[in-house]
């Protein structure tokens, strides 16, 4: 665990020195946009149910989160225009590496929740606070394209919590009983390369469950060729 924890530090902190004109140029293109801060701040619940502030590139209108719509769809009028290339490449989520060098998260892990989720948790789903949440993990890579699932959704909260937090859920778990730097390593590989080529993404997964003898709904989940219902 030791060393996962240097390996993310050090990771996370060469990623962002590469990064950074590119994302100082991004969150000047957001402050222009609107004149306000570029840098999306929300309070989710880490490790052993510890609070934490969790960053990321705005690409919402500000105050959107007074909404009350905490779960995302692809036709969310809240989303800016430039907001739909960010998330479209995740390139939100960048900041969070920060977050990984704080300690408040892991590169991989059972990604972090609002406090109201949290409360809905089963006893089953409390064991995903026994680790620090993650930037990608499974479930990250599967529904990646969440915004489009809950597309045209007239309750995209609960449509969030009835048909993908149960099956992220279930993934978040199978992370944590199989954890190790070299799932790490694939999960990371695989998160970026979702970006450019989802299917043969999610064929490779499956094909990682598989060996590691997941339940077959997993494994016929993490295909994406059936309903998650």
């Amino acid at each position: 665990m030791f060393f996962k924890v240097i390996v993310d530090k050090i990771l996370s902190f060469i990623v962002l020195i590469i990064f950074l004109p590119f994302i100082i140029l991004i969150l000047f293109s957001i402050f222009l946009s609107d004149f306000s801060n570029p840098i999306y701040i929300s309070d989710r619940v880490g490790k052993d149910s510890k609070k934490f502030k969790l960053f990321k590139i705005r690409s919402m209108i500000k105050n959107a989160s007074s909404t009350g719509v905490t779960s995302t769809s692809n036709n969310d009028n809240r989303i800016t225009p430039l907001g739909k290339y960010i998330r479209k490449f995740k390139f939100d989520e960048i900041l969070q590496l920060i977050n990984v060098i704080i300690g408040d998260m892991s590169l991989v892990g059972p990604r972090p929740q609002i406090e109201s989720e949290v409360k809905l948790y089963s006893d089953f789903e409390k064991e995903l606070l026994s680790v620090k949440p993650g930037i990608t993990d499974f479930s990250s890579i599967i529904f990646s394209d969440e915004g489009e699932i809950l597309k045209n959704s007239s309750n995209p909260n609960k449509d969030y919590n009835d048909l993908i937090r149960p099956w992220k859920s279930k993934y978040g778990i199978f992370y944590i009983k199989h954890m190790s730097l070299k799932i790490d390593i694939i999960l990371i590989f695989l998160t970026i390369l979702s970006i450019f080529n989802r299917k043969l993404s999610l064929n490779l997964l499956s094909n990682i469950l598989k060996k590691k003898d997941a339940e077959a709904s997993l494994i016929e989940i993490a295909k994406r060729e059936r309903s998650l219902g």
